[in-house]
């Protein structure tokens, strides 16, 4: 359509690294159906933005944030399989997230600052992840089917 962009080759995400998440691939895809594109080119927006909405609910990694002396968010409901990662944007602290339980069992060893350390919840059940160097901070991760 004459003066209307719509999508070009140049909005393909493979040639944009900044569509990094499911929302900014939405954003993209409704872009080119408010421009006007054909029936078939709505239904693979649909179809796709569907899969990336789904794929970034169900996917994961959940960040944690380990910063000020404590885990955020402090409680999360993940399902079982899905993964946390655990970064340490604390400044100049070393964290050390742990969790010890008859059924699980993860040790992330001395985090650096700007380090990530990425955890696999593969049972259910409620856990407490721990900092072995701050005491106070506690996360509380509830693993569901």
């Amino acid at each position: 359509m004459p003066g209307n962009p719509g999508i070009t080759l140049s909005d393909h995400p493979k040639r944009n690294a900044h569509l990094s998440s499911g929302a900014e691939m939405q954003s993209w895809l409704l872009r080119g159906v408010r421009v006007g594109k054909s029936v078939g080119a709505l239904m693979t927006a649909a179809i796709v933005a569907g899969v990336l909405t789904g794929a970034a609910l169900g996917a994961g990694p959940y960040l944690i944030s380990q910063k000020d002396r404590e885990f955020s968010p402090g409680d999360i409901a993940i399902k079982r399989g899905e993964t946390l990662r655990f970064f340490n944007d604390d400044g100049e602290l070393l964290h050390h997230a742990y969790l010890s339980s008859d059924t699980f069992n993860f040790d992330s060893g001395d985090q650096q600052p700007g380090s990530k350390f990425d955890v696999i919840f593969p049972v259910l059940g409620d856990y407490m992840v721990l900092c072995g160097i701050h005491p106070k901070m506690k996360l509380i991760v509830h693993v569901t089917n």
